[in-house]
């Protein structure tokens, strides 16, 4: 699964050599393990992100929402308005896009 998440962010236009790819991609499958982590990113999502890199819960957030956008500004913004089956007329919190890819990824 790890691969098909990094190949979607690749397409959605994160590169691999952000950090945020690395923990937008053990996110979703925490998130994918347990959809439980999507009722609380902050408090609990993060932390364990932060926990697995040895990191602060502050820097995934920021990682994740400077990747977030960076696909939102320079990536495929049409992919992300198909994956996400509704028009995205901002860019989407870093909450609402890993509830976008989850559900995408879930199917």
């Amino acid at each position: 699964m790890t691969k098909k998440i990094s190949n979607l962010l690749l397409s959605l236009g994160i590169p691999s050599t952000r950090l945020g790819h690395h923990y937008l991609c053990y996110a979703l499958e925490l998130c994918l393990r347990d959809e439980d982590y999507l009722l609380a990113v902050y408090k609990l999502l993060y932390v364990d992100v932060a926990r697995h890199f040895n990191t602060t819960r502050d820097n995934v957030e920021h990682c994740m929402r400077t990747a977030v956008s960076c696909c939102w500004d320079r990536g495929n913004k049409d992919l992300l308005s198909n994956i996400a089956a509704y028009p995205l007329i901002e860019k989407p919190t870093t909450r609402e896009f890993l509830d976008i890819l989850y559900h995408y990824l879930s199917q």
